[in-house]
């Protein structure tokens, strides 16, 4: 199992946890509200807000929920949201990235900083991992029946694809940032339907770490993204599959 493929599986299991937890409906409404608020509330218009819809449809969110929320951002008294990002180390000098939407800035800032510090962990300044991440599109599919992976292949890569897996009953697409919106074309002409789509901050270089070590990092991660200013977190750990067991 390649790294892209890891990270999408560990991210349906942390999906699903979030679900539980109800707060994948949080982050979905906060990232509806500021691509609204950006770019207008009809989604024909306004592509972030359209992938916004597609990601909150895929983890069946209600149709009166995001109407509500685009309509709620739309308006006058909508909360103002601002996106910061974070870079720091955890233990063991395991790379963090974290993408923040808050409506404090002041209270994100402590609360990172206080998370970093309480697990082992450094918060550094804007910019100290750019060595480390690149900046890609994933979608993830669910392998939809009488699939041809060899016609899909084809077609995705001449779109600009630059990576495509089929693994555990889903497919899952890398591309680079300026690819992005072909991609999400391409399988719009095709009539695919995506469950998942993003821009996600893929690692060049990883570590791996013995089980002690990788769960204490994990500790980390987990704090953070159960912080509610936090949107998505990324490392640059080398997940083993036994590993995968233990997320």
């Amino acid at each position: 199992m390649s790294g892209h493929s890891k990270w999408a599986t560990i991210k349906r299991k942390k999906g699903a946890i979030d679900a539980k937890r109800g707060k994948i409906f949080t982050k979905l409404i906060k990232e509806i509200s500021i691509a609204a608020r950006l770019g207008g509330g009809e989604p024909d218009a306004n592509p972030r807000l359209r992938l916004a819809i597609q990601n909150a449809k895929g983890q069946n969110m209600p149709k009166d929920n995001i109407e509500r929320a685009i309509k709620k951002a739309t308006g006058a008294d909508a909360t103002e949201y601002f996106e910061v990002t974070f870079e720091g180390y955890g233990p063991h000098g395991v790379a963090i990235f974290v993408e923040c939407t808050t409506d404090n800035n002041n209270r994100a800032v402590s609360n990172v900083r206080s998370l970093f510090t309480k697990y082992g962990g450094n918060l550094g300044t804007n910019g100290s991992l750019e060595f480390i991440f690149d900046r890609k599109g994933n979608f993830s599919i669910k392998l939809p029946d009488n699939f041809d992976e060899d016609a899909f292949m084809l077609e995705i890569i001449d779109a600009g694809a630059e990576d495509v897996e089929v693994e555990d009953g889903y497919v899952n697409v890398t591309c680079g940032l300026t690819d992005f919106g072909s991609i999400q074309k391409k399988l719009d002409e095709m009539g695919i339907e995506v469950e998942d789509a993003e821009l996600q901050r893929v690692p060049k270089t990883t570590v791996s770490l013995e089980d002690d070590a990788f769960q204490k990092v994990m500790k980390l991660v987990d704090s953070l993204e159960d912080n509610d200013d936090v949107q998505k977190v990324f490392h640059n750990i080398e997940v083993s599959d036994a590993q995968m067991e233990l997320v």
